[in-house]
């Protein structure tokens, strides 16, 4: 398989990932898996050492809901872009991947710093690195040294 092919498909397993997981958070917050992988590390920034009310629950459960569905449909976005203009090597697809990443990253990382969620800091730079690397390996298909004299 050449590099290019490989990056391609990383991002669209990568789309894939997002979007399983987007499901997962919208319809299972309240789960043990959830409480292991996301409430047991979150909800002690904001509620340290208190036995959370049911409108607590329900709030997390309805703010999880939508920020899962708001994952899973971007996940699907990167897939179909991955599958389909990223590997027509569509100059659009690498820009619209690379500038939605760090408008996500950006903002993302400004709330979470203000509200010091460490386990969120740490989440969000693995996931900016998984979507990085295959763009950072296909820069130079999307991107000539023609295309940056003409710009």
């Amino acid at each position: 398989m050449e590099p290019f092919n490989f990056w391609q498909k990383w991002l669209l397993i990568f789309g894939i990932y997002l979007s399983i997981f987007g499901i997962v958070l919208a319809f299972f917050s309240n789960t043990e898996l959830m409480n292991f992988i996301f409430n047991n590390q979150i909800d002690p920034v904001f509620w340290e050492n208190v036995k959370l009310q049911q409108n607590i629950i329900s709030f997390r459960s309805w703010i999880y809901g939508v920020l899962g569905a708001v994952i899973s449909g971007w996940g699907v976005t990167i897939a179909f872009i991955a599958h389909y203009p990223f590997r027509e090597k569509q100059k659009w697809a690498w820009n619209c991947i690379f500038v939605g990443a760090m408008l996500w990253f950006i903002i993302d990382m400004i709330i979470t710093i203000k509200y010091m969620v460490g386990f969120n800091i740490l989440f969000n730079c693995i996931l900016l690195i998984f979507m990085l690397i295959p763009l950072v390996f296909t820069y130079n298909q999307f991107h000539s040294r023609q295309d940056n004299a003409l710009s």
